[in-house]
């Protein structure tokens, strides 16, 4: 017989349900996030593009979805391969006299001048609320089209907490993409409604543990 039951033993430890995860580290497990279409070109340069198509609103925060798209456009090879790789290089933890030009930064700001950067450390193991924002980045994927000469890679950016019902900013700077040091506004307002209305994948309160 290839799969044989597990002999009997201890009891193993009852499971809670969802696994407690602080807010500040991730979104909430059962909700499934309030989607706002945002469709908004963050910066652009000649060969790069920072694209923030929508925002996944949860009771205790947001994720924010970017999207880095590139293109190879007169780039010797190299070079292309370089700025795709770039893109997921070293968000966090980087300490050194000067950021490095091919570090990709994004960060917020919030009208009371709370700022939370993809270059912070990790918050995640944290047993206490931080002070401030946090700005966690979420693993994606990417890939390539026009016969490879476009390439795609997007990823998550969990924001806590839910912003102010304010316009807050969102900044972004690449100098290895060509991105200098831009900043947009998003609406909070809007944010902040959505977090007010969760839904969830299964309806009424969640399975005991």
């Amino acid at each position: 017989m290839f799969f044989e039951p597990v002999p009997a033993g201890d009891k193993p430890a009852a499971r809670r349900w969802p696994p407690e995860v602080p807010p500040w580290a991730g979104p909430p497990g059962l909700e499934t996030g309030v989607l706002l279409a945002a469709g908004q070109v963050i910066a652009r340069g000649r060969h790069v593009a920072v694209f923030l198509p929508s925002i996944h609103v949860f009771s205790t925060g947001c994720m924010l979805d970017i999207e880095i798209v590139s293109r190879q456009d007169g780039l010797p090879e190299d070079d292309w391969w370089d700025l795709q790789m770039s893109v997921h290089r070293g968000f966090r933890g980087f300490q050194g006299p000067r950021l490095p030009d091919k570090l990709l930064r994004l960060g917020v700001r919030f009208p009371d001048g709370g700022k939370a950067t993809t270059l912070d450390p990790g918050q995640r193991g944290r047993d206490e609320p931080p002070t401030g924002p946090v700005l966690s980045w979420w693993p994606g994927g990417g890939g390539t089209r026009d016969r490879g000469e476009l390439g795609f890679s997007h990823f998550g950016l969990w924001l806590w907490p839910v912003p102010p019902a304010a316009g807050f900013e969102f900044a972004v700077e690449w100098p290895f993409g060509g991105i200098a040091e831009t900043l947009v506004e998003l609406d909070g307002a809007a944010i902040a409604a959505a977090a007010t209305r969760p839904s969830y994948y299964w309806p009424g309160p969640p399975p005991a543990g």
